[in-house]
């Protein structure tokens, strides 16, 4: 195996380990930490960059793969269909080279869709998060709002217990002031009736001299 098919042997192996680590069921703020660092980090963002080149040159090298197993399979065919088949090293050379070239070919094509699968369990992973951090900010809305209502609704209660009470302390006010007026009304008409006796019997009363 070449140096570049080695590397990308490599690559897929940690692709694997990747995915791995991905679908490990870990506690919510340990998963809710990972991902953080690993989408706020620039040395992330960095080694993010050199993957995506990288696995520009696996696509270019899976392209080069197909278009050799192709090539391959037609020389195979063709053996088939001659009398090179008679010779048995042609026969394995030509069988050793298709299965290279298959291999180069499934190897290449399991790296690149690995990639694919993992770059879109990472983002539907922290779109989890950041639905459940929401869910939780809602929820603690939610909480907070109840609170508030009953407290508002004890407000309001109070407040009418209040109007009540003052609507009461006026009706009790006004029926005062009545019976003020009524106090004065009879007290006058008691000192009107008291002068007109003391007149009417030649004497002079006390309360209008003062």
């Amino acid at each position: 195996m070449t140096i570049y098919y080695s590397l990308t042997f490599l690559l897929l192996a940690a692709e694997m380990v990747t995915f791995c680590i991905l679908v490990f069921p870990l506690p919510y703020t340990i998963r809710k930490k990972v991902f953080r660092f690993l989408s706020e980090s620039p040395i992330v963002a960095k080694i993010a960059y050199a993957l995506k080149i990288s696995f520009i040159f696996v696509g270019i090298l899976f392209m080069d793969a197909l278009q050799r197993m192709f090539r391959v399979t037609e020389e195979a065919e063709m053996f088939k269909k001659g009398q090179a088949m008679q010779d048995v090293r042609a026969e394995s050379s030509v069988a050793a080279r298709k299965f290279y070239a298959q291999r180069n070919m499934y190897l290449t094509g399991f790296c690149l869709f690995l990639s694919l699968v993992l770059t879109r369990t990472f983002y539907i992973i922290l779109d989890l998060i950041h639905a459940q951090e929401e869910y939780a900010k809602l929820k603690k809305a939610a909480a907070n709002s109840s609170k508030s209502t009953a407290v508002l609704e004890e407000q309001s209660k109070q407040i009418d217990d209040l109007k009540k009470k003052l609507a009461e302390s006026e009706t009790r006010s006004r029926d005062f002031e009545t019976l003020k007026k009524q106090a004065a009304q009879q007290a006058a008409e008691y000192d009107r009736l008291a002068t007109e006796f003391n007149k009417s019997n030649g004497l002079v009363s006390d309360k209008k001299a003062d």
